[in-house]
């Protein structure tokens, strides 16, 4: 269970008779998963289990996501709004989050792809399901999937200069996909390097 700061001290819990609306994001691809409803004791719990807890205004107890699916929100962070009156709360869903069996209880919202593919990329590489290409691509081992980055870089390059935007953006796309399971076979990923471009750019313009 993560260890997660947060200062309790100051939340606008009279605002709304007790209650702060609770907005889950996931943690990886940021997408919004739900929208709930914690009390004092409710977020107590949550920081407390690292477990997501929610006070159901329905059944007038409190309710942890999951109870009976076993699709808990796993605990990342929480963080109030300027007005203290509101949760951002980030977790990790271990399944559907929707009682529709959706990924969010908003189907349109965005998420970043990028973060969804890092982690089908992931269980890859954790289960090597046969018949997959990137299955192989692990079996075949960090020097050629970097064989294959550097292979797929110089067609971007070429294309970029001798194809058009289609052919461009479908080498790159290549690229990024080849980059990344380069980085989990090495026990990283894409997030970490974004990690590195952020902490670079820290508040100045890119240069």
């Amino acid at each position: 269970m993560p260890d997660i700061p947060f200062d309790r001290a100051g939340l606008a819990w009279d605002k709304q008779g007790g209650l702060l609306p609770a907005i889950v994001q996931h943690a990886d691809t940021l997408q919004v998963l739900m929208l709930g409803y914690m009390d004092r004791a409710a977020l107590a719990a949550t920081l407390d289990t690292g477990r997501v807890t929610f006070f159901s205004r329905s059944r007038g107890r409190l309710w942890v996501k999951g109870e009976r699916s076993g699709h808990h929100l796993l605990l990342e962070g929480v963080e109030a709004d300027c007005d203290a009156d509101t949760l951002l709360v980030q977790a990790r869903p271990m399944g559907p989050t929707c009682h529709l069996d959706r990924r969010s209880c908003f189907p349109a919202a965005p998420s970043d792809f990028l973060a969804e593919l890092d982690a089908v990329i992931d269980d890859r590489h954790r289960t090597r399901p046969a018949d997959s290409y990137t299955t192989r691509l692990f079996g075949d081992g960090v020097r050629r999937i970097a064989q294959k980055v550097g292979e797929e870089g110089v067609e971007t390059a070429l294309a970029a200069v001798a194809q058009d935007d289609s052919a461009l953006l479908g080498e790159a796309a290549d690229l990024l996909f080849h980059l990344q399971v380069l980085l989990r076979a090495r026990e990283l990923s894409l997030a970490g390097a974004v990690g590195v471009l952020r902490d670079r750019h820290g508040d100045a313009p890119p240069r």
